[in-house]
């Protein structure tokens, strides 16, 4: 289970600003119900090439969860939908 609460959130908001990231939505199943959620699903915009994927495997260490995270840019039909329905962390 990925009970994703405030602090969590906190803390993976400010992993991403260390990262440089810009923007970053959550969204899937931890946005929706956090209670059950099994992984987090991020967006993210600023973080570039392969830091990105430090960036998640420094989250998912910390948070002991399985984590997804997608680059925002190149914007695509998937992460307009993210941008549209996901939630606002940064």
């Amino acid at each position: 289970m990925a009970y994703v609460d405030a602090t969590k959130i906190d803390r993976i908001i400010q992993l991403a600003k260390i990262y440089g990231a810009t923007r970053l939505i959550l969204f899937g199943s931890a946005m929706e119900t956090p209670q059950t959620a099994h992984d987090i699903d991020l967006a993210c915009d600023g973080v570039p090439g392969w830091k990105l994927y430090e960036l998640a495997a420094k989250i998912e260490d910390e948070m002991d969860v399985p984590l997804d995270i997608v680059p925002l840019t190149p914007c695509t039909r998937f992460t307009q939908n993210i941008e549209k329905r996901g939630k606002i962390l940064l």
